[in-house]
């Protein structure tokens, strides 16, 4: 049985999520919070195995409070769950652990195998979300991808995974948000640290900041 904790707002909203939730049989909704604080309180005393946060909440937002959960329960899969598709915030929930990012828009059977999904490790990012991902990745200033081509000699698509290793992301979610397989990502990633002389992503990183200044 997959426990999982609603923390929404809009009480609407998680009535409805509850109830497409509870008809199946395999996920038991343990709660629901109102707001972001009361969804930290609540994951505690509860341990779900999966959060479903939304993001604008009163008293603390769905990034802040994911990160709290994250921190004190790292086990517990945190899935974002909003109607803003916003780069920053697809970026901030993710850097701070979340498993996933879904939109309010997704059907009841999508939602249903995004908490199974999410609960067996995977990460949980559809084409839409991962399209803005990218983007995102793409929006940093040029001046750093032109630094970083003169140092390293980075490929146009190493430069760009280069910058996404620089900003946190994984290796899972560099392969999701780019559509690329495990193990070419991987292969990307091997070559990067070839190029800048390391087998460490901490020890390529400083040596992203140390060319980029920041």
């Amino acid at each position: 049985m997959i426990k999982v904790l609603i923390a929404d707002d809009q009480a609407i909203l998680a009535d409805g999520i509850k109830s497409v939730l509870s008809s199946c049989p395999e996920i038991e909704v343990v709660g629901i919070a109102q707001d972001g604080l009361k969804a930290v309180e609540e994951a505690q005393r509860l341990r779900p195995d999966v959060v479903l946060m939304d993001i604008r909440m009163p008293n603390m937002n769905g990034v802040i409070a994911t990160q709290e959960i994250k921190t004190r329960l790292p086990e517990t899969k945190v899935l974002v769950l909003t109607t803003f598709d916003d780069s920053d915030y697809i970026l901030n929930a993710i850097n701070n652990g979340a498993s996933g990012y879904l939109l309010k828009d997704i059907s009841a059977p999508a939602l249903i195998e995004a908490v199974k999904n999410a609960h067996a490790g995977d990460t949980i990012l559809p084409a839409k979300v991962a399209k803005h991902i990218a983007s995102a990745a793409k929006l940093v200033a040029s001046d750093r991808e032109i630094r970083l081509r003169r140092r390293f000699g980075f490929s146009e698509r190493e430069c760009e995974i280069a910058l996404m290793i620089y900003e946190g992301f994984t290796n899972k979610q560099i392969a999701s948000a780019l559509k690329l397989t495990d193990g070419t990502a991987r292969n990307y990633i091997s070559s990067i640290y070839e190029k800048i002389g390391t087998s460490s992503r901490a020890e390529a990183v400083a040596r992203m900041r140390d060319t980029l200044g920041n």
